[in-house]
């Protein structure tokens, strides 16, 4: 059994196809991730132009085609990487690996429920791959520090959106209090007038309710008001974070050893899917994994 196990692992084949479905540093691999990317983009558009009647009315039987061709690749595509990698788990749980499956199940629950085709879009977030086959490191450098200073600061947003929620709830309470007992009022319940609040302090305000005492909109001026800090406080406290990250990232740059310098490619770990290598790499800096693609040095 293990011994089978490892002639798969081993199998040329199997490393080829991994080489060309993760990888962009070979020819075919970056001609599959640039077919890859249109079929993406071809497959969104259709989901799209097929909601305007008109055109659907037309078109509509070859876009139902086209959409099955598109899911069938992507189908065939994901178990495939599913295939090739050495933990399927590993890749299945992984952010790509979970936007992948969303990106096909759509269409298969289109025979249960109607109308769910359309959250094919979803596909559109697997054109983040594009900074890694265009070797765009600095933009998946800058992504990665907004998500560390998001991650950072996820306590003092928890706290801070705790505050307004408390806010919301009181203000809301409030002005169900002054303005509900008026004949005809549309703060006829505490949750609708938390609505309000929320449209309000947010600064968003559709003007569906708005209160029509005196009282009532001193109050709503307050809560408009306070509306600007809502905005500017998770605002400061993510640009902190971001501050602290950059002098993190230059830190680590001006120590960091000559091998980390290297000019980093597309390389990926056939075993952690981790994929910030140098060129000259045999192996994974992560687990240790030897690199399929360590021949081509």
């Amino acid at each position: 059994m293990q011994e089978s196990t490892k002639k798969k692992e081993h199998s040329p084949n199997r490393e080829r196809i991994f080489e060309i479905i993760f990888e962009a540093d070979t020819a075919i691999g970056k001609w599959f991730d640039i077919l890859l990317i249109i079929a993406i983009i071809a497959s969104v558009m259709i989901v799209m132009v097929e909601s305007v009647d008109s055109i659907n009315d037309r078109f509509g039987q070859l876009f139902r085609f086209l959409e099955w061709m598109f899911t069938i690749f992507f189908t065939i595509e994901y178990l495939l990487r599913l295939y090739v990698v050495h933990r399927a788990w590993r890749y299945a749980l992984s952010f790509f690996g979970i936007v992948d499956l969303l990106s096909i199940l759509p269409s298969y629950l289109s025979f249960f429920f109607a109308g769910t085709h359309s959250l094919m879009v979803i596909r559109a977030i697997r054109l983040l791959r594009v900074f890694r086959i265009f070797k765009l490191v600095n933009y998946s450098k800058d992504a990665q520090q907004i998500t560390s200073a998001l991650k950072s600061s996820r306590r003092k947003i928890f706290v801070f959106l705790t505050f307004v929620m408390l806010l919301v709830i009181i203000f809301g309470s409030v002005m169900y209090l002054i303005e509900g007992s008026q004949p005809g009022s549309p703060f006829d319940s505490i949750p609708r007038s938390i609505y309000w609040a929320i449209v309000t302090l947010t600064t968003v305000g559709y003007g569906d309710i708005s209160p029509t005492t005196s009282f009532g909109q001193f109050l709503a001026a307050i809560v408009m008001l306070l509306g600007y800090a809502v905005i500017a406080v998770p605002t400061g406290i993510v640009s902190s974070e971001m501050t602290k990250e950059n002098k993190k990232g230059k830190k680590k740059k001006n120590g960091r050893s000559k091998e980390k310098d290297h000019k980093l490619n597309t390389q990926v770990c056939s075993e952690c899917l981790f994929d910030d290598h140098a060129d000259d790499a045999f192996f994974c800096k992560k687990c240790g994994t030897a690199l399929h693609n360590h021949d081509h040095h």
